[in-house]
């Protein structure tokens, strides 16, 4: 209970802690970072760390006066650890999946790996670009991308364009946004509008689902 206590005041005062880890480390801030999206993205155990309003902080403290963070440089670095990690977490998928599916288990069949092959075909692009918008889900998909025999070449430019689209845009909003006094005042509500925005796709197709299933 401590522990999500504590994780959720990281959360909603990011900027706070950002800040303080800053001053702390200096340049040494953005080997954090690119730690902190790399693990994120990449290990498919740990998917609750603070994503998207990590690159909004980032992006707003980049903007300061004297911050040893250079907001070109920073986004190169996290678009980096993005795509490093969403790569390391699709070809654990790959390795793993044809050997958990090898046969059927309790809850691991082979037609589930079957089913996510076929929606991969169907709808991988926009799987894998929107994922990166959406906490929780942006760890799983790669991996699920994997586990579905999704095509290394195919996953690798989704991977690019989703990992700069959403790098980018964050950070960006923050370095340009992130000034504006009242948004500084209220960084913490701020923080999570940012994390709502980010699961309303998966509300919204859960939604739907629903009704077309409630339809027929």
């Amino acid at each position: 209970m401590e522990i999500l206590k504590d994780f959720v005041d990281i959360v909603l005062h990011l900027d706070k802690h950002l800040a303080e880890l800053i001053q702390q480390y200096d340049v040494w801030t953005y080997a954090i970072l690119f730690l902190i999206i790399f693990v994120e993205t990449g290990v498919v155990v740990l998917p609750f760390l603070p994503g998207d309003s990590l690159l909004f902080a980032a992006g707003t403290l980049a903007a300061l006066p004297n911050s040893p963070l250079n907001v070109v440089v920073l986004m190169l670095l996290l678009i980096a650890a993005a795509v490093l990690g969403d790569t390391l977490n699709y070809h654990i998928g790959d390795y793993i999946g044809p050997r958990v599916f090898r046969r059927d288990y309790r809850f691991l069949k082979r037609e589930h790996l079957l089913r996510t092959q076929q929606f991969y075909e169907k709808h991988g692009a926009k799987t894998i670009i929107i994922a990166r918008f959406v906490p929780i889900v942006r760890t799983f998909a790669p991996f699920i991308a994997g586990v579905g025999t999704m095509s290394y070449g195919k996953f690798l430019s989704y991977n690019l364009v989703g990992g700069v689209i959403w790098v980018v845009s964050l950070t960006m909003a923050g370095y340009f946004l992130g000034g504006i006094p009242f948004i500084q005042k209220n960084f913490g509500l701020f923080t999570l509008l940012i994390i709502a925005v980010s699961v309303l796709p998966v509300v919204v197709e859960f939604l739907k689902q629903r009704f077309a299933s409630a339809a027929r």
